[in-house]
């Protein structure tokens, strides 16, 4: 891992679980880990309710977009953590990958949405203590 550790977050459709977990994890690590984001199949717009949800708590993800999943940004990663997007994501030895079994929420209301927000902060919080121990 390089002086700057890189994380991707991979999800189905790049508008929802990696998005917040992008955002989350780019508010914590105080720009101190290169985030990225992506997905097999991006939709065309973030999910407004993961907008709202992580309005709510302070962190603003209107600005993102959906990007595609590439093996590029997979090399270019040292930890690639997949929610749910099956075998799309290319494997590399070399690389650290986790997967984070969440629910959905697209479709879903910002109610439905919260608790998916908050298990993926609380998941971001324990990465970035593992990959900063020193900011904890």
């Amino acid at each position: 891992m390089s002086d700057k550790p890189s994380v991707l977050f991979v999800c189905v459709h790049n508008a929802g679980r990696s998005q917040m977990a992008a955002g989350f994890l780019t508010a914590l690590s105080d720009g101190v880990i290169e985030v990225r984001s992506a997905g097999s199949l991006p939709a065309h717009q973030v999910n407004p309710a993961a907008v709202a949800a992580m309005a709510e708590v302070g962190i603003d993800i209107t600005a993102q977009v959906p990007k595609v999943l590439t093996t590029e940004v997979v090399q270019a990663s040292d930890v690639v953590i997949t929610m749910g997007c099956g075998d799309a994501c290319p494997i590399f030895p070399g690389k650290r990958y986790e997967d984070w079994e969440l629910d959905d929420p697209a479709g879903q209301g910002v109610e439905a949405v919260r608790p998916i927000r908050d298990d993926i902060r609380r998941r971001v919080e324990a990465l970035v203590a593992e990959l900063l121990p020193a900011k904890v």
